[in-house]
């Protein structure tokens, strides 16, 4: 049972613990406010200001599981802070572990200082959870994708269209490093994971696959540098650097270009085009 006391009064107390700068927002002049405004709070949340607005105030329908997940999530909480959030709404809190989609307000704190750089926050099947708006830029909108097509290895096997982003030359490269990392993680996960699931999927939809698959290499990584080829500015040279949250199976993905370089002008280019 949902419990709107409790609920208002702990997303009003997290909201005004939180100052702009914390989430990657301006602080502007003016701010009357103690911590964030009900407005920023439901951008962040993906939401309506309304609908937020009376969550605080005790009324409104009750919150979806996907809602809560959305507030949690906008609002920076940790696992445990989640978890409460759900417990306060109603819902049982979702599982712990290499599935969890939560991402830990430090790695939210380094992407929302990203804002001149492509990054992204990947799970360990290569599911983009967040993206920075450069990196919406260079590689498109990754997060909309649904279903088994979420993870990149799946889509590079199954839409040819999905490697028209990347350098041809590169291109038995890219495989061999998603068989690569996929098997990695089966063993890991087991054969009832949704990693497994994955591999049973590709088995049987791309002959591709199953001749990486069968190389039964593992550990294949790529060298300093990712070549994409931008439908706007062309071919772009990146370093990736990869950060591991210490906490959960997520990896928070920078791309940069050499200062000076031709790629590092495009990638400036860019941020000209993914400005709101």
């Amino acid at each position: 049972m949902i419990d709107r006391a409790g609920l208002a009064g702990f997303l009003r107390h997290r909201r005004e613990s939180l100052q702009p700068e914390d989430v990657g927002l301006p602080r502007g002049q003016r701010r009357r406010t103690s911590g964030l405004r009900r407005e920023e709070v439901a951008t962040l949340c993906h939401i309506s200001a309304d609908y937020y607005s009376r969550l605080e105030r005790e009324r409104g329908p009750h919150p979806s599981e996907q809602m809560i997940a959305s507030i949690a999530q906008g609002l920076h909480l940790s696992r445990d802070e989640r978890d409460h959030l759900f417990r306060l709404a109603g819902h049982q809190p979702p599982t712990k572990g290499p599935g969890s989609e939560h991402i830990s307000p430090g790695v939210l704190r380094i992407l929302d200082r990203l804002t001149d750089t492509p990054a992204e926050v990947v799970t360990e099947l290569g599911e983009t959870l967040r993206q920075t708006a450069l990196g919406v830029a260079l590689t498109g909108d990754l997060t909309r994708y649904t279903g088994p097509a979420r993870s990149i290895g799946y889509r590079w096997f199954t839409d040819p269209s999905y490697r028209a982003r990347y350098h041809p030359d590169d291109h038995a490269l890219h495989s061999r490093v998603f068989a690569s990392g996929l098997r990695a993680v089966v063993t890991l996960r087991g054969p009832d994971s949704w990693a497994a699931h994955l591999h049973r999927l590709l088995m049987a939809g791309s002959a591709e696959f199953r001749a990486v698959w069968d190389e039964h290499e593992i550990g294949v990584g790529y060298s300093h540098t990712k070549r994409f080829i931008h439908p706007e500015v062309g071919l772009l040279e990146v370093a990736c650097q990869a950060l591991q949250d210490p906490d959960q199976a997520h990896s928070l993905l920078v791309y940069t270009a050499v200062p000076g370089s031709e790629s590092h002008e495009k990638l400036q280019l860019l941020s000209v085009i993914a400005a709101p």
